[in-house]
């Protein structure tokens, strides 16, 4: 009975997780914000690398991050803004990036 049960549970992970992999797809190419929800997302974008800043400040001031390691994470969050800038606020997501990286660590 219980590798009955143990054989169930694998069959229902693996469907929840067929599930969750199928509804992952590529994002549309030709999507393009209009001004206001340009206007929108800079705001949000503006408020959260704010946020982060502060973390990262008090990160500092609890001697958890030196003052250059948060400088170099602080100029991160702006070339990252920067080029959602660019983007007009539409993310891109290249996993090449990640393969690139991969191949490098080898």
């Amino acid at each position: 009975m219980s590798l009955r049960k143990l054989f169930m549970a694998c069959i229902l992970t693996v469907s929840i997780g067929g599930l969750f992999l199928s509804s992952v797809q590529a994002e549309p190419k030709d999507v393009k914000l209009s001004d206001e929800q340009i206007e929108e997302m800079k705001g949000l974008q503006k408020e959260a690398i704010e946020k982060e800043k502060q973390i990262i400040e008090k990160y500092v001031e609890y001697g958890v991050f030196t003052k250059e390691k948060a400088q170099k994470i602080i100029q991160h969050l702006e070339k990252k803004y920067e080029k959602l800038e660019e983007n007009n606020f539409i993310p891109k997501w290249d996993h090449k990036h990640h393969m690139k990286r991969d191949k490098e660590a080898e």
